[in-house]
């Protein structure tokens, strides 16, 4: 029996993101529902969001997922793993990772789909990092894509006024030193009907809440020990990218956190919740802008229904 060559570490080369065209605003949900945008400003922190047409999530996935192949400058044949983190499909069959690979030009890679919700980015980045740590993978491509606007009843303000559509992706490869710290993750089992779809005729329901209480008490001590376990003091971090929950949860954090010199996601404003897709969106928007700088650290931190968490310390590509 052989041992497969084992990279010393894995970092993130590259991101790539995806934005559907059309924008809702407050204004325009406050023409078909009891709202306006002072409340959901107030509640949430959002002012627009941005609301898939004809794109699936493979389509919007394949786009973010192309763009990030770019940016890192590999082909498709330098990739031999595909992960998609998603939970909105229209079905479950075929899986999103094999069509995406596919459309690609991607040959014969492994391909499979992850289901944490909005932490599934960052199960999905652990899970290809130790693929290439291990020898089971040259290069990843992770991607989140999510069109939650397809479960969402929109005459619904606790939901409605919430989520929205988008992708982002990250290409995984070997590197000489560490690029991906360790992974903190975890699950309240017993709050697991605080986010759910019922059935196949249901939308999604959330307790906002429960939610809400949760995610501003028990995720700050999951994203220090992601911190300590990476060797790394919240005064180094760059940047904090927490899911982009909720403005109030993402703010509670980051103070909590104590990461004072670190520049703080805020995509939620005008992206609103993509579930999966918001941590690799609002980094790769954030990258573009030029908040963040190349090489520098950022805590990356997922958490939604399940309830399910999981946070990292990764090198900005």
């Amino acid at each position: 029996m052989r041992i497969p060559d084992i990279a010393p570490g894995a970092k993130v080369l590259a991101l790539g993101h995806y934005q559907p065209a059309h924008v809702v605003t407050n204004d325009d949900l406050a023409k078909t529902m009891e709202t306006n945008d002072e409340w959901i400003q107030s509640r949430v922190g959002i002012k627009e969001r941005r609301v898939a047409q004809e794109e699936s999530v493979e389509d919007m996935a394949t786009i973010a997922g192309g763009k990030a192949l770019a940016a890192g400058g590999l082909s498709p044949e330098d990739i031999d793993l595909v992960i998609v983190a998603t939970c909105t499909l229209e079905t479950q069959i075929p899986n999103a990772s094999a069509v995406v690979a596919h459309r690609l030009g991607i040959k014969s890679p492994g391909a499979f789909d992850v289901n944490a919700a909005c932490a599934g980015f960052c199960y999905a980045l652990a899970t290809a990092s130790a693929a290439v740590r291990g020898g089971a993978a040259r290069n990843v491509l992770v991607i989140g894509s999510e069109k939650l606007s397809q479960w969402v009843d929109w005459t619904d303000r606790s939901t409605a006024v919430i989520f929205a559509d988008g992708a982002g992706a990250a290409v995984v490869g070997p590197s000489e030193t560490p690029g991906i710290g360790p992974v903190v993750w975890g699950s309240s089992g017993d709050k697991f009907d605080a986010i759910e779809i019922k059935d196949r005729a249901d939308f999604l329901h959330q307790e906002g809440q429960t939610v809400f209480r949760w995610a501003t008490t028990a995720l700050h001590p999951v994203a220090l020990e992601a911190c300590a376990r990476a060797g790394v003091e919240p005064s180094e971090l760059s940047a904090f990218v927490p899911h982009q929950a909720n403005l109030r949860i993402v703010e509670a954090i980051a103070r909590k956190l104590g990461a004072d010199k670190a520049v703080v996601a805020r995509d939620i404003v005008h992206a609103g919740n993509t579930s999966a897709a918001s941590i690799p969106l609002a980094l790769s928007r954030m990258l573009e802008r030029g908040e963040v700088r190349s090489g520098g650290l950022a805590l990356v931190l997922g958490f939604g229904a399940g309830l399910t968490y999981a946070g990292q310390v990764i090198e900005i590509p």
